[in-house]
C-alpha cells in the first residue's frame, strides 16, 4: 500500500504551516516519519507544488516524483485531483496500476504507525471502498444551535429533547482528517469519500489534533510535549 501526503505551499489559516516547526521538526516530517514506520506502507510520496516543501520532504525520507501543477495547488483546488494526478504519474512510471492507496494529511501530525496499520487492516478485512479515520464528537449533534436572521438563538434540530441527559444521546463521530484509504477506481468514478461501503477507523482525541489556525498548532504542541515528557 502506498501513502500520499498532499502538502501545498499556500495556507490562509496559518502561513507555511506544512513546514512550520513542531517539536523541532517540520510539521510534514511527523507524518512522513509515521508513514515510513507503518508496516503496511511500502512507499511514502509527497504531492506539492512548493520546492521548499519538496526539499524538506526528501530530507525526511519521502519520495517527491514530481512537482504538482499550480492549477492543483490553488485555494479552490480539489484534493481528489491531487491524488489522481500522483497516481497517474507513478502508474505511468512503473507501468503498474495502483488499485488502492492511503492519504495522510500533514496537518494531523499525532497519529501513530499502528493507526495507519489498523486502518489498512480494516480496509482489507472488510473489503471496503473507503476507510476514514474519525474521533468521537465533543458534544451530541443535537446540542448544535443556530442564530436566526433576527438574532435569536434556536436549536439547529427542532426535535431536540431538553429532557435527555448527555449520556442518553447517541454517540456521534466526526472525521479527524488523519487517515483516508481509497479504492482508486471507485474514487475516480464517484469522486466521493463516503458510500455504502465506507468503514470508520476510530482514533482517540489526543491523536486527532487537526491544524488549521494558530490555536490548533498550539494545541498540537501541547499534546506533543505532554507525550514527550511522559516518555522521559
Amino acid at each position: 500500500m502506498i501513502a500520499i501526503i498532499p502538502a501545498r505551499g499556500g495556507s490562509k489559516g496559518l502561513n507555511r504551516k506544512n513546514i512550520r516547526s513542531l517539536g523541532g521538526v517540520p510539521l510534514i516530517c511527523h507524518t512522513i516519519k509515521t508513514a515510513l514506520a507503518a508496516k503496511s506502507i511500502s512507499r511514502v510520496l509527497v504531492s506539492t507544488e512548493d520546492k521548499e516543501i519538496a526539499s524538506i520532504a526528501l530530507e525526511c525520507g519521502a519520495e517527491v516524483p514530481c512537482l504538482r501543477p499550480s492549477k492543483l495547488a490553488a485555494d479552490n483546488s480539489i484534493v481528489i485531483d491531487t491524488y489522481l494526478h500522483m497516481l497517474e504519474k507513478i502508474s505511468k512510471d512503473s507501468s503498474h496500476t495502483i488499485e488502492s492507496f492511503v492519504a495522510l494529511l500533514p496537518t494531523v501530525p499525532l497519529r501513530l504507525p499502528i493507526d495507519i496499520d489498523n486502518a489498512v487492516k480494516i480496509f482489507e478485512d472488510k473489503k471496503a471502498d473507503t476507510v476514514i479515520s474519525v474521533t468521537q464528537a465533543p458534544v451530541p449533534v443535537q446540542w448544535y444551535k443556530k442564530i436566526t436572521s433576527e438574532g435569536l438563538l434556536q436549536n439547529y434540530f427542532p426535535e431536540f429533547n431538553l429532557t435527555k441527559n448527555r449520556q442518553e444521546e447517541e454517540i456521534t463521530y466526526i472525521p479527524n482528517g488523519s487517515i483516508y484509504i481509497f479504492q482508486t477506481e471507485i474514487l475516480r468514478m464517484t469522486r466521493q469519500y463516503y458510500n455504502d461501503n465506507t468503514y470508520p477507523y476510530i482514533m482517540p482525541l489526543e491523536r486527532s489534533a487537526d491544524i488549521d489556525e494558530l490555536i490548533d498548532f498550539e494545541w498540537a504542541e501541547f499534546l506533543l510535549n505532554k507525550k514527550t515528557n511522559r516518555h522521559d
